[in-house]
């Protein structure tokens, strides 16, 4: 009897669902003919709601999405919900009801607005951008995703709207840019003018409202500071569904919230990002040491050059760590010839670990006589390994886009689309030595499963009144473990393996009293929340409770559970 029932319920559904299909994407196309796009939109919206009821068991009172007037595409489309259920680190998974691509920031301000107004039935928001989070942070299972980065040209009959192009303002050295655009298609559009961005990510095919929920940060941060430092003004739309612009003077309280908020007090819809004048060259240069202590000083010395002209400091200064024999001539080895491959035990490395400083000088043609003099100047106060310089010159340009290269060679190798345990960590300068010791030559051993970065930061150019939570001392470290995990039968390269290896890491630095703080942090308990914001938790709840009271916003965070969810106004 039961099983007779549930046929005929998923026959009606299905009639259900044909019949929609059918009858409102005829009338959606006879409307698009004759231009009425609106209604075609509203008519394309309404199956899809039809849709959300019947596959998904949508609650809320379906005409409030009906009142929403999204000019966008609300999908609920099968690969639109699995590309969204997914992210880069693909270590967790969760479908939404439905994925809107917005044609504006007003798509956003309606249904942000109508999540918060809904009474009875409430449902999530998440901004997702180029989907490169790695623990499901731009996930939902119980509301929509709004899909930030692609979503141009998605608007019925359209092409790409106006108001979401990068507009650069020549004279005033700044651009604003939709919220989702990636820092690839930001770099193209200001170069055309002569002008690029101050800082950036190491990676450029990320969102702009990605990396600034977070900081964004990469070998220019010691002296331009992350990306959150160099924005003017923001337009959010926040918890409440109120669409508002916010800089240091207008809305500031939201401005420093937003700004490495981890997207927890609105949704970065324009970013005025501050630009410079873009040089033509780069000069990349690698030297290799043994001894890790002065791997570090030279480190911290170059850093504090950072007030100095141009002439008398290096551009980027970055560095990373190889445990495995393989790695030296493999990641980024086109600074490696492969006839003459370079053994770690032929240089002398201190418990078989060898570290790597990256640098790099930027130059024009106004400039380039100057180059080869200055760089000898500054590489004469290193303490490197003499035989070890490895030296490139190539576009800016392809410089900054230097890790998409190795993207396309490992999608081609099938590489790409694998598990991410990846764990960034900032550490304060005074137990680095110790972190090398305990990690580096302790915990990894003599194997890691991909590249792992450090290169150390001034704290004074970080902005203390944002959103993000560094280690409390002049410079810190940023250590990247960028590892992969790999299905091949090495235990080593196993996603299980890799995963108790950052356990491991984050329990050594906890028993050794090393306040580390996660960048990109993941957390499953509020008590680690609390820890990781510290004296910044009062100030961060308070700024939830302001712009976003229902906690709609970013719960795959899982900072804040939805009001709607629990009694309790806390997280976890």
């Amino acid at each position: 009897m039961y099983q007779t029932k549930t046929k005929t319920k998923v026959k009606t559904k299905t009639i259900f669902c044909v019949l929609c299909w059918c009858c409102l994407n005829y009338l959606a196309i006879k409307l698009a003919e004759k231009e009425l796009l609106s209604m075609a939109s509203k008519l394309l919206l309404t199956f899809a709601i039809c849709r959300l009821i019947v596959t998904v068991g949508l609650t809320m009172d379906p005409t409030e999405l009906l009142r929403l007037g999204v000019y966008g595409q609300l999908s609920v489309d099968p690969f639109d919900v699995q590309t969204a259920s997914l992210d880069f680190g693909m270590l967790s998974r969760a479908e939404p009801w439905a994925v809107l691509h917005p044609a504006s920031a007003d798509d956003i301000t309606r249904v942000v607005k109508a999540a918060y107004e809904s009474e009875a039935h409430g449902f999530t928001i998440s901004a997702r951008g180029h989907g490169h989070s790695i623990n499901g942070q731009a996930q939902t299972s119980n509301g929509v995703v709004i899909q930030m980065s692609g979503s141009r040209g998605r608007r019925l009959g359209s092409s790409t709207p106006a108001a979401l192009r990068p507009h650069v303002y020549e004279k005033e050295r700044y651009v604003d840019v939709w919220g989702g655009e990636l820092w690839i298609d930001v770099l193209r559009s200001t170069l055309e003018h002569g002008l690029a961005p101050k800082s950036w990510t190491d990676y450029l095919y990320l969102s702009v409202g990605g990396t600034l929920s977070n900081a964004g940060i990469s070998g220019q941060a010691f002296h331009q500071g992350p990306q959150i430092t160099n924005v003017h003004e923001l337009d959010v739309v926040t918890g409440k569904g109120e669409l508002l612009t916010c800089s240091e003077e207008q809305n500031s309280g939201l401005f420093h919230a937003v700004l490495g908020g981890l997207g927890q007090f609105g949704i970065i819809t324009r970013a005025r990002i501050s630009l410079e004048p873009a040089p033509k060259r780069v000069r990349w240069i690698r030297v290799l040491y043994s001894d890790f202590s002065t791997f570090t000083r030279d480190q911290e010395y170059l850093i504090s050059l950072h007030e100095l002209p141009a002439s008398q400091k290096f551009d980027y200064v970055e560095g990373f760590v190889i445990v495995d024999e393989g790695l030296i001539n493999n990641w980024r080895s086109s600074f490696f010839s492969p006839r003459n491959p370079v053994k770690i035990t032929s240089l002398g490395a201190d418990g078989g670990v060898l570290y790597c400083l990256e640098i790099t000088k930027n130059y024009d043609e106004s400039t380039a006589e100057t180059t080869d003099q200055e760089v000898e100047s500054l590489l004469k106060k290193l303490n490197f390994i003499p035989s070890s310089v490895f030296t490139t010159d190539l576009l800016y340009v392809d410089f900054l886009d230097r890790v998409h290269k190795a993207e396309l060679k490992l999608r081609s190798k099938g590489l790409w689309e694998v598990p991410h345990p990846w764990l960034n960590l900032f550490i304060p300068k005074s137990r680095i030595a110790d972190f090398d010791k305990g990690v580096f030559k302790g915990i990894l051993g003599n194997k890691t499963g991909g590249p792992i970065l450090i290169y150390p930061m001034n704290k004074h150019k970080w902005d203390n009144r944002s959103s993000v939570v560094t280690p409390d001392e002049d410079v810190f470290y940023l250590v990247a473990f960028l590892r992969s995990a790999l299905d091949n039968g090495e235990e080593m390269q196993s996603l299980e393996y890799l995963n108790h290896q950052n356990r491991q890491i984050l329990k050594f630095c906890d028993e050794a009293g090393i306040k580390a703080k996660q960048y990109l942090p993941h957390y499953t308990t509020q008590e680690e929340w609390v820890d990781h914001f510290g004296d910044k938790w009062g100030q961060f709840y308070q700024r939830k409770m302001e712009f976003d009271p229902r906690h709609i916003l970013a719960t795959g965070q899982r900072i804040f559970k939805p009001s709607f969810q629990s009694s309790s106004n806390m997280a976890l």
